[in-house]
């Protein structure tokens, strides 16, 4: 219940505050940043994190923003299993940054947007003329209709999309649903939501578990889902609490149980970044109202700068204007 309530203010706090700007102090403090800065981000976040990494090279020449996509959770693994250097991480879902790196490898947590599932496809998908919000279910289980979607112990879309048709068999009343769209076409399931696009492109399937961003970006069609469906809006956050999975966790051999939930973005900067400063300088651009998040939102993906942070207390000094506290 009282994440539910946080859910509900963090919104009305995005109405209300939206409109921070840098201070002169701020902007001072970032001048004399140089050298590389290595991103690791999530699949999605590829279109708008390029145009705001050119952006921010605009405004900081002396910097090279070098990026890396992936899934959110393999990110995270980077910097845990495999030791790579990083000095910004933004992933698809704020809990990987909990669940994965925090304490350890990350003290703390800005959430910065949002999204939803959708059902992508183009104009040469088979059924296309005939798919819609109250059939796309059946449409996907015909024999000759092939659908992908990304690995749920790799990426958040992944287990997000197994908790859609979880949420879909609710709402549908269709016993079984949820298991009979999961053993289907397996063989099309890829590391992260953006590999499928190629897939979809050249007609090896015909619809893609994806979110509304990546669609919106990449021009696809797609089919809108009932809001109790695609984990989108704060006011179903109970309903989505119905749907659970498990994945991988963060020790072999352990795992997670993910309930269904609001989709929330999440950045943080890794406790060993390389270039600490450089880091701050471009979470301060992307989360400025006017720059990167108009970047943002001008892709698909709506703002929920500020919003609450549970590690608030441990937001570096200059960050602090993009959060709220829970206390």
């Amino acid at each position: 219940m009282k994440q539910n309530v946080l859910y509900s203010l963090a919104y009305c706090a995005v109405l209300l505050l939206s409109s921070l700007a840098p201070t002169d102090a701020i902007a001072e403090e970032f001048a004399d940043i140089e050298g590389d800065l290595v991103v690791f981000h999530a699949g999605s976040l590829s279109v708008p994190f390029r145009e705001v990494a050119s952006a921010f090279m605009d405004e900081y020449p002396k910097v090279r923003v070098l990026r890396e996509a992936a899934g959110s959770r393999a990110c995270a693994r980077k910097i845990t299993d495999l030791n790579r250097a990083c000095d910004v991480l933004g992933s698809a879902d704020y809990t990987v940054i909990d669940a994965l790196l925090i304490p350890e490898h990350a003290s703390w947590n800005i959430r910065f947007a949002a999204n939803e599932m959708v059902i992508a496809y183009t104009e040469h998908s088979r059924r296309s003329a005939d798919i819609g919000a109250e059939n796309w279910h059946q449409i996907l289980l015909e024999s000759d209709v092939a659908y992908g979607r990304s690995d749920p112990n790799a990426d958040p879309c992944g287990y997000r999309t197994v908790l859609t048709t979880q949420l879909a068999e609710i709402h549908y009343s269709e016993p079984g649903l949820a298991s009979r769209l999961q053993k289907k076409d397996t063989r099309h399931i890829r590391p992260k939501e953006t590999d499928l696009l190629a897939l979809l492109e050249v007609g090896a399937i015909d619809y893609v578990f994806i979110y509304r961003s990546v669609a919106k970006q990449h021009a696809l069609k797609w089919v809108d889902l009932p809001d109790s469906i695609n984990l989108k809006s704060p006011d179903h956050a109970a309903h989505y609490a119905q749907a659970k999975t498990t994945i991988t966790g963060p020790e072999p051999g352990t795992t997670i149980t993910k309930e269904g939930e609001p989709m929330v973005y999440g950045i943080t900067i890794p406790n060993n970044a390389p270039n600490p400063r450089a880091a701050q300088a471009f979470v301060s651009f992307l989360l400025e109202h006017d720059n990167g998040m108009a970047i943002m939102e001008r892709n698909g993906q709506p703002s929920l700068v500020p919003t609450f942070s549970e590690s608030y207390d441990r937001v570096p000094s200059l960050l602090k204007r993009f959060a709220i506290s829970t206390q």
